[in-house]
C-alpha cells in the first residue's frame, strides 16, 4: 500500500488483488476487518486515513463495478431487443419461403438458414442474461463488503529486515 495514504490514491495492484481473494475466500456474510502490520507505528491519525483511503478505494471500486454492471445490462436490453426482431425477421422469412416452394430443396435449405441465424442472433442476450452479470454483481458485492471494513495497524512483531 502507497505509505502516504491519500484518500484518492489507488491501492499498489498486488494488495488489492491479495485482498479481494482473501474476501473471496471467507463465507459471503460477516463483515471483515484488515490487519496492517507494520514496523514502526505512526502517528495517532494515521490509522483513520488509512481506513478512510482504504475504504474510499474499495466504494470506489464498487462504484466502477456498478457502472460495468449497469451498462452490461443496457447492452443486454438492447441485444435482445435487436435479437428478437432479427429472430421474427427471420421466422417470418422462413415461413414465407416455405409457402412459395414447398419441399423444393432450395426452399427448405434457405428456409432452415433463416431459422438458425435467427437464433444464432439471440446467443449474445442470453449470454448476457444467463452468465455475464454474476460474476460483476458478486465482485461489486465484495467490494462493498471491503469498502465497510474496518481497517488496524499494529506493531510487527519482529522486523522484516
Amino acid at each position: 500500500m502507497d505509505p502516504s495514504p491519500f484518500v484518492d490514491r489507488d491501492l499498489d495492484a498486488d494488495a488489492e488483488e491479495y485482498i479481494v481473494s482473501w474476501a473471496r475466500e471467507l463465507p459471503h456474510r460477516g463483515e471483515f476487518q484488515l490487519v496492517l502490520h507494520v514496523d514502526e507505528f505512526p502517528e495517532a491519525d494515521t490509522e483513520e486515513k488509512v481506513e478512510a483511503a482504504v475504504q474510499h478505494y474499495f466504494a470506489y471500486r464498487a462504484e466502477v463495478a456498478g457502472r460495468e454492471f449497469t451498462r452490461l445490462m443496457r447492452e443486454g436490453r438492447l441485444s435482445l431487443l435487436i435479437g428478437l426482431l432479427f429472430l421474427g425477421s427471420c421466422l417470418l422469412g422462413a415461413r414465407y419461403l416455405s409457402g412459395i416452394a414447398e419441399h423444393h430443396p432450395l426452399s427448405e435449405f434457405a428456409s432452415e438458414s433463416l431459422i438458425i441465424g435467427g437464433w444464432v442472433a439471440m446467443w449474445r442476450p442470453m449470454e448476457i442474461f444467463l452468465y455475464e452479470w454474476w460474476p460483476l454483481a458478486r465482485r461489486r458485492s465484495i467490494f462493498n463488503r471491503l469498502a465497510r471494513m474496518d481497517v488496524c495497524l499494529k506493531k510487527a512483531l519482529t522486523s522484516s529486515r
